[in-house]
């Protein structure tokens, strides 16, 4: 193993990288129960199409997971990216339910979902095809330095709102949009908050003590905790796998319906509607795949001293683009590298090893998903809102007295979390940068591949 995964050169041990691959099986778990939730409600909600997209979403997951294990030998881990997830399920399928005169029954609901899977597959594709002729390394080198610098802190504000989201310690509130959430209600909202208190300041003592594994222990002691506190209850669980697997293989397994999509309704409105979805799947894919491993190792120090850049990134970024291949025939939404991640770096895991133990229980998550839901949001929330505080730590590299750099450095940061995505972040980064330089007369610090990005990113806002 450390032959092959260089785990002590990497300044790890198998012991650190097992416990960093089991935690961020518990931070990313959620999404594969997530994601056929959101499908299996996208038109109506049906259990065939649920289990179908569960045992998809495990195995797309399980196979990415396993590529960056393998391929990449990088610490990542890949499922269904939860915003993707509901761009699918929420936007897709219905677009392409009205557009191929689909209704709301069972049947028209499964055959939305897999006339809406070839656009998962196509953009998986496109993102391999760019990366096979050179493309995707130009792009990433026409990213500003400053940019790059910013999207560790970018993201981690980023995870830290998800984590105060799932807490419930952040709730919405229609005149600030964002508030706190009430103590003095003493009700389940204000019990589940306070437990993930708790757990942030459980993992920060025993990191503070230097104690390995101090962010799997908060995971595991804050979900014994909300059945302590009666948070939690145990409920009686049904669960057939047989049934699973037969919905999988007739409902999503390599069933994706080209055939009707073209064929169901008028051929143009569909073909513009499908560019645009495709180029909308494909830019978030990406960016976010990419701004979360090269701001993730960035913060932990996973780069090269002698190229400056993050390790097996361009494997990354394959291995990304080969596991969103796979999810589209498997029959789930997007794959990619999720920043919940960052939870077993943070833990400090650095070698594949991680990502083999994280891919490894995704397939062990197919035999046990009832028990999976026994771990509360409340319970993985500590984890990221600890590592949205680790990240931060790149930020004072950033050079903010020019302000054509510190503009969009800061507007990379800030619209990561305040629009909840990390590809909105690197958007208005590049494009503010692109202006700014213009505007200023610094034309030859612009790389056309930044410029070329920049106008493909405002097109997709506009043909939303």
């Amino acid at each position: 193993m450390d032959k092959f995964w260089k785990i002590k050169e990497r300044g790890s041990t198998p012991r650190v990288e097992i416990l960093a691959g089991i935690t961020i099986f518990f931070a990313t778990v959620y999404t594969v129960i997530v994601n056929p939730n959101n499908i299996s409600g996208g038109i109506t909600i049906n259990p065939e199409l649920w289990n179908g997209v569960f045992f998809a979403s495990c195995i797309a997951a399980a196979i990415g997971t396993l590529l960056m294990a393998f391929y990449a030998k990088l610490p990542f881990a890949q499922a269904p990216g939860m915003g993707l997830s509901a761009v699918f399920a929420f936007t897709a399928m219905p677009a392409i339910a009205v557009l191929t005169s689909m209704g709301d029954s069972t049947a028209d609901a499964i055959k939305t979902y897999q006339m809406t899977l070839p656009i998962v597959l196509i953009s998986g594709v496109l993102f391999l095809l760019i990366s096979l002729v050179g493309l995707r390394e130009k792009i990433i080198n026409g990213i500003p330095k400053n940019i790059k610098l910013a999207l560790g802190a970018g993201i981690g504000l980023f995870i830290t709102l998800l984590g105060l989201k799932n807490a419930g310690i952040s709730v919405p509130q229609q005149a600030t949009l964002l508030t706190l959430v009430n103590f003095g209600a003493r009700d389940q909202a204000t019990l589940g908050a306070l437990l993930a208190i708790l757990g942030v300041l459980i993992i920060a003592v025993l990191q503070a003590h230097k104690v390995k594994g101090s962010i799997l222990i908060g995971i595991i002691t804050t979900t014994i905790l909300t059945y302590v506190t009666g948070f939690k209850t145990l409920d009686s669980f049904s669960y057939n796998l047989g049934q699973q697997a037969h919905d999988f293989a007739a409902t999503s397994l390599f069933r994706l319906d080209f055939v009707s999509l073209f064929t169901a309704g008028n051929l143009g409105p569909i073909l513009g509607k499908m560019l645009a979805l495709i180029l909308a799947f494909f830019l978030v894919n990406m960016f976010d795949s990419m701004g979360t491993i090269y701001g993730v190792a960035s913060s932990a120090g996973m780069v090269d001293k002698k190229t400056g850049e993050v390790r097996g990134l361009k494997k990354g970024l394959m291995a990304d683009a080969m596991a969103t291949t796979a999810g589209g025939l498997a029959g789930t939404s997007t794959i990619t590298t999720v920043v919940e991640s960052s939870a077993g770096i943070g833990e400090g895991g650095r070698t594949g090893l991680t990502a083999f133990v994280t891919g490894i229980l995704f397939i062990v998550a197919i035999f046990l998903a009832p028990f999976i839901a026994l771990i509360p949001d409340v319970a993985t929330a500590p984890a990221l809102i600890f590592v949205g505080c680790l990240m931060m730590s790149g930020i004072k590299d950033v050079d903010f007295s020019n302000i054509s750099e510190g503009l969009p450095a800061f507007l990379t940061i800030a619209m990561m979390p305040m629009t909840f995505s990390i590809t909105n972040g690197i958007a208005f980064g590049l494009v503010s940068w692109v202006i700014l330089k213009v505007c200023t007369g610094k034309y030859k610090e612009i790389k056309i591949t930044t410029v070329v990005v920049s106008i493909l990113f405002v097109l997709q806002y506009f043909l939303q």
